[in-house]
């Protein structure tokens, strides 16, 4: 197992858009291990590569006992939404309802570079939007309305995390490719 620390809201990071994959690499099968091994441990529904700190288009999700990963994902939103409870790991302990597109086709590729759609509804669709956006340097409480988004930022504010000093920025174990900050 290869648990990596996940970066915590105010790490730049999590708001630079993620450059896409172009090696497809034992390096880059690597890192989705290291993705799934510390989403399973978290426990979470999902994980980008920027919240281990590389700036790449990757992510790896866990519903419904379903494991599996995307890379660089194009998504196609269907037009009914829903609204639902949504949490982060890199703001932990915090939820708030959200709304998100009811279903999603999502296709790109898999470690070996062979192309993959993934379709989903319901949290499945919930956690590719909120991965895909990680990728795209938004976080879920960008989503929200503004009073909502003022009370998540007083809560981040008020954990033994948020509001403190700037986070403490660690050296990934992965190639960053230049982009991580």
């Amino acid at each position: 197992m290869a648990i990596q620390p996940i970066r915590i809201f105010g790490d730049p990071v999590l708001r630079a858009t993620a450059r896409p994959v172009t090696t497809f690499d034992k390096e880059l099968r690597n890192l989705v291990r290291d993705l799934t091994d510390t989403m399973l441990d978290a426990p979470g529904a999902g994980l980008a590569a920027p919240q281990l700190g590389v700036s790449l288009r990757v992510f790896t999700y866990h519903v419904d006992g379903v494991t599996g990963h995307l890379i660089n994902p194009d998504l196609s939103l269907t037009e009914e939404e829903q609204d639902g409870p949504e949490g982060c790991l890199s703001l932990p302990g915090l939820r708030y309802d959200t709304k998100r597109a009811h279903g999603v086709v999502a296709k790109g590729f898999n470690v070996y570079g062979d192309p993959v759609t993934v379709e989903g509804t319901r949290l499945l669709a919930r956690c590719i939007q909120h991965e895909t956006d990680h990728l795209d340097g938004i976080i879920f409480i960008d989503r929200l309305d503004r009073e909502q988004r003022k009370a998540a930022l007083r809560a981040i504010r008020e954990t033994d995390w948020g509001g403190g000093p700037a986070p403490v920025v660690k050296v990934s174990p992965h190639s960053t490719f230049g982009s991580a900050r």
